[in-house]
C-alpha cells in the first residue's frame, strides 16, 4: 500500500466521484430540461416529473451512501482512540474534544497522540490544523 501523508491520506475512487455523480448530474439536467419543455403538454408532464424525481432521489442516494456509513466509521474511530488513550494514560479522551478532532488525532503516532490530544483540547484546534501538527504519521488504510 502507498505511505499515507497529510498530503495523500484523502481517499477519492474516480469511478464513484467522477463518473457516478457526473451521471447523476446530467440525468438531473436533463429531466429538469425535460420537465421544462413537458409543462404545456399534460401527457408527458406526469413522465417527467417522475424522471425528475428519480433523478433527484438518486442524488440524495449518491450523497447518503457516502454519509452514512462515515458517521458509523466516525463512532468507531472515537471509541478506538479513546480507547488508545486509555492505555497510554490511564485516562479517557477530555470531553471537549469533538469528533472532528478525535478523527484527527487518529493519524497521529502513539509518542505525540496524548500532548497533541491535550493541545487539540485547550487550543481548540481544528482537525486540519491536527493533522498538520502531526510529524510521525500512523496511516489509516480502512477509512472508506
Amino acid at each position: 500500500m502507498e505511505e499515507q501523508s497529510y498530503a495523500k491520506h484523502a481517499k477519492f475512487v474516480p469511478m464513484y466521484h467522477l463518473a457516478t455523480f457526473g451521471l447523476i448530474v446530467v440525468t438531473l439536467i436533463g429531466s429538469l430540461v425535460n420537465l421544462y419543455y413537458s409543462i404545456g403538454d399534460h401527457s408527458r408532464l406526469y413522465n417527467a416529473s417522475l424522471v425528475m424525481a428519480l433523478a433527484v432521489a438518486m442524488l440524495l442516494l449518491f450523497f447518503f451512501v457516502r454519509v452514512f456509513p462515515l458517521k458509523a466509521q466516525d463512532r468507531a474511530i472515537r471509541a478506538e482512540e479513546n480507547l488508545r488513550h486509555f492505555a497510554l494514560t490511564g485516562k479517557l479522551l477530555d470531553s471537549r474534544l469533538t469528533i472532528k478532532q478525535i478523527i484527527g488525532l487518529r493519524f497521529a503516532s502513539d509518542a505525540e497522540f496524548v500532548e497533541l490530544a491535550r493541545k487539540a483540547a485547550y487550543e481548540g484546534l481544528s482537525q486540519d490544523a491536527i493533522k498538520r501538527a502531526v510529524k510521525n504519521w500512523r496511516a489509516d488504510h480502512n477509512r472508506l
